[in-house]
């Protein structure tokens, strides 16, 4: 058994589209049109036939409640790795990433927190 698939909730999938591929850097994997929302996944280039990421629109009141409550506690959605966190960090700082909390070390990794513009906070870290 492994893992293929994981979900987060977006508030607008066309945003997260451009946020996830076009600043984040991750491949589009698919984007099937189902009625008013999208299939739509993305996959790390580092691993293309890995675990795809979907970004599935909030549209249950459930979904949009516990976004919010984990945002407005500042707790990360999800976490992806790094292999240079310094690197990753001002990569995405200049182009324009939030960071809610800067590269600390935590234990036995260096992570950070960034607002993904589409309802949630994503942590990255490197071991």
């Amino acid at each position: 058994m492994r893992i293929s698939l994981s979900g987060i909730p977006v508030d607008d999938q066309k945003k997260a589209k451009a946020f996830y591929v076009d600043v984040l850097g991750f491949q589009l994997k698919n984007d099937i049109p189902m009625g008013e929302h999208s299939w739509l996944t993305v996959v790390s280039p580092e691993d293309p036939d890995g675990c795809e990421l979907a970004l599935e629109p909030n549209a249950h009141a459930a979904s949009k409640t516990f976004q919010a409550a984990l945002k407005a506690d500042g707790i990360p959605i999800t976490a992806f790795t790094v292999g240079d966190i310094a690197a990753e960090h001002k990569r995405l700082a200049a182009a324009g990433v939030t960071f809610t909390k800067e590269p600390t070390p935590a234990g036995p990794v260096i992570m950070a927190v960034f607002d993904d513009t589409c309802g949630n906070l994503v942590q990255i870290y490197q071991e």
